[in-house]
């Protein structure tokens, strides 16, 4: 058996799988894909808690850390001591824990004097923004004092930060705007498993927590021992040649400028709320601090950046979530006390689907959904129709003298109609959508802890709806955790850490930071839940707090309620949330003082710009670095890479925020797709190179654009819009898996493509 401390050039024999790796990678199938799928047998409920939703929720999170760790300790106890040890080393990890519980200790005296500034009278606008730019000034003062035009700091912060902070670094990266912002409401939007044929729910906390495991045992201590600085340096030095380096490069950038677009979206969503600012203007703000980070520091700057974004991120998501368990529950250990819940929200949904005037609702969507059906059967038709009686409304309240503001109103419902036939049957088509989805019981939310869809012992078609159900969760819950297995930016921070050993404690440390907010998310999923069925709903529409207002003028897909059935009463169907949200308002949904809706936003934009520092840092490095890296070995050659860096980083930044700035789609389904197209394109190609010597340079070349191009591809002909310009009619999908999981698509046919090639190849690149 090889260790991974060794290492394994081109032409050495392939590392070599373990027993306890084996053994470790059987626990971690079982624990993830087969307690999924028996889900639908494991709904005993124990001590409160149905078994199957507690062990989605968290009893696979715990044991997925038990795997990481036990990995660690037994490899790096074969591995034995470090050789030639610094003694200044621990000099200098000495002066990091000093600076580091001082920093924690000056922020929470920095959220005790808001505080009580709030309390003296400090006005919520002036609270907003002295979180927002007392948080950016701090991380730009880091990447001030970081800055370094060194190749090894810049790329990789000289390679010598402590586990645990990398642990730290690593968690802050990865936990992005869609774990912070985005998971909790796609909690409380999806329950266990997402509605229908939608996957979502509890498969993000497996899928992004199962996939460290993979990390941990298949790739990380391997990248590690080979010394590079980016993630398609492996794929030169492995390969060989220029044109494995150029795809990986070229994939790196594309999966990292989708999610890149996500977090800037995010920083624009909080600093606009935070500040009052228009979105456009927040995302630029936002985007400073992004750029004083990574562009004078890299590596090194980022990486003591996202240390002290971690705290401010869990401090902002566990202060609320505990906040809100003890004025429910009495008990400030929400990931704990939460199930006490789970019993009296099943019993409101209950509730819900028997009201009559929550039917009266259900009704009037069918009937509005009716309308639109009826106007897609001749679009023509049925536009020319409706300017006619908008124009004769207009006329009419012109000769009655109606009052000023109806007329303008009017005026203006006119000038929003469709222009043309085929702006009109795609806004209708998303409107008859829209309110097919609302015409079902509890406004198309599935049961908070029912699996899946359907019934797999019921109807034919109930039975279908069933398999396909699971089916996507399975899908998205592989393409997730392959997805994290390949991510540029997250790769590149195993590469920090002085020795492999490090790299194992690293992960080890990682997913502990990362588990303490991925457990508490199930619990403030179900406590706002809770708080809105329980309260809210059933409130006169004039007592509906401020804050639902405030937040539909940042964005009405947030939030939105209407008086559907007329009755001047919330009903739960008329009220409509985004996911992004439920965490961001969490604090106001439940009644908690200002300055923590300042901490939750800052937390959010912490999330967002430490993600964002890194993504943007490996899109530079890959244009740079992999693309336009000619060989130089000098010290002059190293400047010049890293000055071309930072200018690739500052061009492709203001892509991004353009593009964030259109609002293209959803946090999670932005990211969920990045994770597809990293999976799709490194993960085949980089665990066949690290455990089979018989992977060929052409074979990894083909696996690549193969898997890359397959998953491209389903993405693109499943968008609407797509498919309407090319004529296509019907569904393009392929066993009824969703768009979003294209991804296993791609990994199968990369790892087919990579071995076939190979096998055809490999005598030909022997001679």
């Amino acid at each position: 058996m090889r260790s991974p401390d060794q290492e394994t050039p081109d032409n050495s024999p392939a590392a070599v799988l373990s027993s306890l790796q084996l053994l470790l990678l059987g626990v971690w199938f079982l624990a993830s894909f087969g307690v999924v799928f028996f889900a639908h047998r494991l709904m005993q409920v124990v001590a409160g808690w149905p078994l199957s939703y507690w062990f989605a929720a968290q009893g696979s999170v715990l044991v997925f850390f038990i795997i990481v760790a036990v990995f660690a300790w037994s490899a790096n106890r074969r591995g034995g001591r470090p050789l030639n040890a610094d003694p200044r080393d621990s000099i200098y990890q000495r002066r990091i824990h000093l600076r580091f519980v001082a920093y924690i200790f000056l922020f929470l005296l920095f959220l005790l004097a808001l505080a009580l500034a709030e309390r003296a009278g400090l006005r919520k606008i002036w609270v907003g923004a002295i979180f927002l730019f007392s948080t950016v000034f701090l991380y730009a003062v880091i990447g001030i004092y970081g800055r370094t035009s060194k190749a090894s700091e810049y790329y990789v912060a000289g390679r010598r930060i402590p586990p645990m902070y990398n642990g730290m670094a690593i968690a802050a990266d990865w936990m992005s705007a869609a774990s912070f912002i985005s998971m909790a409401g796609g909690l409380y939007l999806q329950g266990f498993s997402g509605v229908g044929t939608q996957p979502g729910g509890l498969v993000y906390v497996l899928g992004w927590t199962g996939g460290f495991c993979l990390l941990s045992l298949l790739v990380a201590p391997y990248l590690r021992q080979m010394n590079l600085y980016t993630v398609p340096d492996f794929f030169g030095v492995r390969f060989g040649g220029r044109w494995p380096r150029i795809i990986a490069a070229w994939a790196a950038v594309l999966c990292s400028f989708t999610y890149v677009v996500a977090q800037i979206y995010g920083v624009g969503l909080i600093t606009s709320r935070l500040t009052g600012v228009q979105f456009e203007i927040g995302i630029l703000l936002g985007l400073g601090g992004v750029l004083v980070c990574s562009f004078l520091g890299g590596m090194r700057a980022v990486t003591w950046t996202q240390v002290t974004q971690y705290i401010v991120l869990i401090l902002a998501f566990l202060i609320p979530v505990s906040w809100l368990a003890y004025k429910q529950l009495g008990n400030p250990l929400a990931p704990v006390a939460y199930g006490q819940q789970l019993p009296k929200i099943a019993e409101l949904e209950r509730r819900l689907m028997d009201s009559p005037a929550e039917q009266e609702v259900i009704k009037e969507f069918a009937r509005r959904s009716t309308e639109y059906a009826a106007k897609l059967t001749n679009v023509p038709a049925a536009l020319e129709q409706e300017r006619k009686e908008r124009k004769e409304s207009i006329l009419r309240l012109t000769e009655t003298q109606a009052d000023e503001a109806d007329i303008v109103a009017a005026r203006r419902e006119l000038a929003a109609m469709p222009r043309d036939e085929e702006v009109a049957r795609e806004r209708w088509t998303r409107a008859l959508a829209e309110n097919m989805e609302r015409a079902k019981p509890l406004a198309g939310m599935p049961l908070h802890t029912h699996p899946f869809a359907g019934n797999p012992d019921g109807s034919p078609q109930d039975q279908q709806l069933f398999d396909v159900s699971r089916r996507n969760f399975l899908a998205l819950m592989f393409c997730l955790m392959i997805g994290t297995v390949g991510l540029p930016h997250l790769l590149t921070r195993f590469y920090t850490t002085r020795t492999v050993a490090d790299t194992r404690n690293s992960v080890t440390w990682s997913l502990l930071f990362i588990a303490l907010l991925y457990l508490a998310a199930p619990a403030l999923a179900v406590l706002v839940k809770y708080e809105i069925m329980g309260h809210l709903v059933g409130q006169h529409f004039d007592a509906l707090p401020v804050w639902i207002a405030q937040w539909a003028k940042v964005d009405s897909s947030l939030i939105s309620v209407s008086d559907i059935n007329g009755d001047q009463v919330l009903q739960f169907a008329e009220l409509k949330l985004g996911a992004d949200i439920v965490m961001l308002a969490t604090p106001e949904i439940s009644g908690l003082p200002y300055v923590v809706s300042g901490l939750v936003a800052a937390g959010g934009l912490a999330a967002a710009l430490s993600t964002a520092d890194g993504l943007l840092l490996t899109i530079g490095n890959a244009l740079a670095h992999d693309l336009f890296y000619q060989g130089e070995s000098d010290r002059a050659g190293a400047v010049r890479r890293v000055m071309l860096s930072k200018f690739a980083l500052l061009v492709v930044a203001l892509m991004a925020a353009y593009v964030a700035a259109q609002r293209p789609a959803d946090i999670l389904v932005l990211v969920a797709a990045s994770f597809s197209l990293a999976g799709a394109a490194f993960v085949p190609v980089m665990i066949m190179g690290i455990f089979w010597s018989g992977t060929t340079r052409l074979g990894a070349i083909c696996g690549m654009l193969s898997g890359l191009g397959l998953t491209l591809y389903y993405m693109l002909i499943n968008v609407p819009a797509v498919r309407m310009q090319l004529g296509l009619r019907g569904s393009g999908r392929w066993f009824d898996i969703e768009p979003v999981s294209a991804g296993i698509f791609g990994v199968s046919a990369g790892v087919v493509v990579t071995l076939l090639v190979s096998f055809a190849t490999r005598q030909q690149q022997r001679s």
